[in-house]
């Protein structure tokens, strides 16, 4: 079965939460020790999750869960065409062309100049496009995936496909699936026995919470959001030899801003603000992520309470009870808590094939909005809701 088209999944004018998967070409691991010619990439996980911070600071896209694993990363995104119309015309000019400077005579430098900035700004209908641009789902994909294949593909020194093809999305349309994909994400690494416990699943978003608590700190890949003044720009080129300004850039892409932020300061915060309206953007201000908005109605201790809870029951029939606090959240949401554990250990045999996430009533609402009478997985998963 084909899978169903983007516009009928997600638009860029309408907020919405996906959960994406991008699989390396033949699931080969080229994000880790490759078996066949016993080298390690490793590192490419690091290359990746630098990627989608820089992203998330430019991007009207929150980052709210991801697992970067040797062959296929996850990620939990949510799109945010409300913070986009509220940016000014040079903002948005600025953010995307920092994310795409296009071809420039002065490769070497390779920024946006306040020239740049306002001939953009100048050109109304594009910079419409460019606004939209910025909210879709689809172009914060696209703007992870090239960069990293042209890397590994520079690196060995050959061609072709480092990605399989276009990701994979699922649509989640309540809180309820919001929360079980989430766990799936985090424990990944867990379920693919190459991590203990969440607090060894490096690259996930639970390991950068985890670390953030206990005060650690990471250099920031974000984007410096600031155009070179074009005076600035041309003495620069002519006064600085060549090489000096390619290992200028070399060390600006590293730190662009020269700060430090919280290791889960790019990631969308977890809890929910109860004061806070629906049509509230909440706009982040200090340049690491698109806003500050929340995702759970859930703190993060319990979620990790949670999390760690159900990494211990990777043995199928695990009778270890859950705590009552915990089941009581995870009932209020219509969730069996007799089948939380079945529910996020077995994710593929209920939502594998779907194009969406979450209850049976809201699958079955989402297949509604979409001209269908069912989504795929919807009787599957009836089991594990109240």
């Amino acid at each position: 079965m084909p899978r169903p088209p983007r516009s009928s999944q997600f638009d860029a004018s309408e907020v919405c939460i996906v959960h994406a998967v991008q699989r390396c070409v033949r699931r080969a691991f080229l994000a880790g020790l490759d078996h066949v010619s016993g080298k390690d990439y490793s590192f490419r996980k690091e290359w990746i999750r630098r990627r989608m911070e820089a992203l998330a600071s430019a991007f009207a896209v929150d980052v709210l869960s991801y697992a970067i694993l040797s062959n296929h990363l996850h990620q939990i995104i949510r799109n945010r065409p409300d913070v986009a119309a509220l940016w000014s015309d040079r903002e948005v000019a600025t953010r995307w062309l920092k994310v795409y400077p296009g071809r420039r005579i002065e490769e070497h430098l390779a920024e946006p100049t306040e020239n740049d900035v306002k001939a953009l700004c100048a050109d109304k209908e594009r910079l419409a496009e460019v606004r939209k641009r910025l909210s879709d789902i689809s172009w914060f994909m696209r703007a992870l995936a090239e960069p990293i294949a042209r890397m590994a593909n520079k690196q060995e020194e050959r061609t072709g496909r480092f990605w399989e093809g276009r990701f994979k999305a699922q649509r989640i349309v309540d809180e309820a699936g919001l929360l079980a994909c989430s766990m799936y994400v985090d424990l990944n690494p867990v379920r693919a026995a190459i991590a203990e416990s969440p607090e060894k699943s490096v690259h996930t978003s639970a390991y950068d919470r985890i670390e953030a608590d206990k005060g650690r700190q990471i250099i920031s890949a974000a984007f410096d959001l600031k155009p070179i003044p074009t005076e600035e720009a041309g003495q620069k080129i002519r006064d600085t030899p060549l090489d000096q300004l390619r290992k200028e850039r070399k060390a600006k892409r590293r730190n662009p801003t020269g700060r430090k932020v919280r290791r889960d300061g790019w990631l969308a915060p977890m809890k929910l603000k109860p004061d806070k309206l629906v049509s509230d953007a909440e706009v982040h201000t200090h340049g690491f992520r698109s806003s500050d908005r929340g995702f759970l109605n859930l703190e993060w201790a319990d979620y990790k309470q949670l999390l760690n809870w159900t990494a211990k029951q990777s043995v199928a029939g695990a009778t270890t009870e859950l705590p009552k606090p915990l089941a009581k959240t995870i009932t209020e949401l219509g969730i069996d808590a007799s089948m939380w554990r079945d529910l996020v250990w077995n994710w593929q045999k209920y939502f594998g094939k779907s194009s969406c996430v979450g209850s049976p009533e809201s699958m079955k609402a989402n297949a509604k909005r979409t001209g269908h009478h069912h989504c795929r997985g919807q009787a599957s998963v009836s089991c594990c809701f109240s």
